[in-house]
């Protein structure tokens, strides 16, 4: 296997593309409209809940920037929302170099954007099982898969990619663009990956934490076995 090394990138990247898809709504009543202040033309991507609440935010506006991630992929949501970002479109977008000849090839043979902002929070594990006799199913049902995907892979390219888990930055990233024109610094993206990589690590240790603590028996206890 061949790994691409990359010498040479942009400290500023415009923000175009927007993914959004977050279990903590907090802040998005003032991030949205701001990032459309600072960028008219971005495009905004998102799901479910977080689709439903960006178009009330927006309104009419709603219509000419926000678009739902089945949409663009061409794939409807599975029932119960269990796979909506898990795509190649998706993830081409957030891995792609676009200083990459071939990953330009592959962003046009796809009809594929680049996107240069992830704003995810993940599903609320740690707060599910912090409730009285939580089971094991209901715990399994609040993993988020997609979401830490996400993060990981706009984190990983952090070299062109800002990858944000925390509404508490949503202010410090608004006063950046607003500094820069509408772009992220290398030195934001490279924090922000810090971040998010501490977030994917944290949660997964406390879904293990939680596995551990239970026994087999908890586990039979679930289900009817066939």
């Amino acid at each position: 296997m061949s790994i691409n090394i990359v010498e040479k990138i942009d400290d500023f990247v415009k923000v175009r593309h927007l993914l959004v898809s977050v279990s903590d709504k907090e802040g998005l009543d003032d991030f949205i409209p701001e990032l459309l202040k600072i960028n008219p033309g971005i495009k905004i991507f998102s799901t479910g809940g977080t689709y439903g609440k960006i178009k009330e935010i927006l309104g009419a506006d709603a219509a000419s920037c926000l678009k739902q991630v089945s949409d663009y992929t061409g794939q409807p949501e599975t029932q119960g929302g269990l796979v909506k970002t898990l795509d190649f479109k998706i993830y081409l977008g957030l891995l792609t170099e676009t200083y990459n000849e071939s990953h330009k090839n592959d962003l046009a043979r796809t009809g594929s954007v680049p996107i240069d902002m992830v704003v995810v929070n993940l599903y609320p594990f740690k707060e599910t099982i912090s409730k009285q006799n939580i089971s094991v199913e209901q715990a399994r049902g609040n993993i988020d898969i997609g979401g830490p995907c996400m993060i990981r892979a706009s984190a990983k390219n952090f070299i062109r990619v800002a990858s944000v888990v925390n509404p508490v930055d949503y202010e410090m990233i608004i006063s950046e663009l607003k500094t820069n024109n509408g772009s992220t610094s290398l030195k934001l993206r490279f924090g922000l990956a810090k971040k998010a990589f501490e977030h994917t690590a944290a949660y997964d240790r406390t879904i293990a934490d939680f596995l551990v603590s239970k026994s087999f028996d908890d586990v039979r206890g679930c289900y009817k076995t066939i």
